[in-house]
Order: structure tokens, then C-alpha cells, then sequence
């Protein structure tokens, strides 16, 4: 069962070669750089730019942004804590 256990050298045909490995680096460099261009292209920096600077929002700004605890009714609210409180009791959360 030791002996099992203990590593085994990989033979030289096996290992991955270095030029395989930095092309791997560089595509994941680049999905990076891709998925950054893509979300800023499609959202805009206006929401990066607020939460980067210490100024407050204008207050046309702020009174179109939905409050979710006040938009929600009673009913809403009581069904969306009963949820919440079931997905943290049975550990499952989509």
C-alpha cells in the first residue's frame, strides 16, 4: 500500500512541453482581456467610475435607481424570505 502512494517519475514522452504551457497562459490572458472588452463595451464604465470615485452620485441619478426593499410588496418580501431562508436550510442555492 506504501509503495502505491509514492510518485512516480513521468517519463519524458509525457510531460507537457513549455510552449504548450505559455500558449495555454496566453489564452487565458486573453479570454480575460476579451471578457473585460465585452462587458465594458456592452455596461458602460459609468458604474465602474461610481463605485472607483469618492464622489456621490447626481441626484437625478439617484432617485432613478430602484430601491429594492421599497419597490417590493408585502406579499413579495415575505415570499422571497421564505426562500432565502429555505435555500440556507436545505444548502442549496441556484
Amino acid at each position: 500500500m506504501i509503495t502505491a502512494l509514492k510518485s512516480q517519475p513521468v517519463p519524458e514522452a509525457e510531460q507537457e512541453h513549455p510552449v504548450v504551457a505559455w500558449i495555454a497562459v496566453v489564452a487565458i490572458l486573453a479570454a480575460i482581456l476579451f471578457i473585460s472588452w465585452a462587458r465594458v463595451a456592452v455596461h458602460g464604465t459609468g458604474d465602474l467610475e461610481a463605485a472607483l470615485s469618492d464622489e456621490p452620485a447626481p441626484p437625478a441619478e439617484q432617485a432613478t435607481q430602484a430601491s429594492a426593499q421599497g419597490d417590493r410588496t408585502d406579499q413579495d418580501a415575505q415570499v422571497e424570505d421564505a426562500v432565502s431562508a429555505s435555500r440556507w436550510a436545505t444548502t442549496f442555492s441556484p
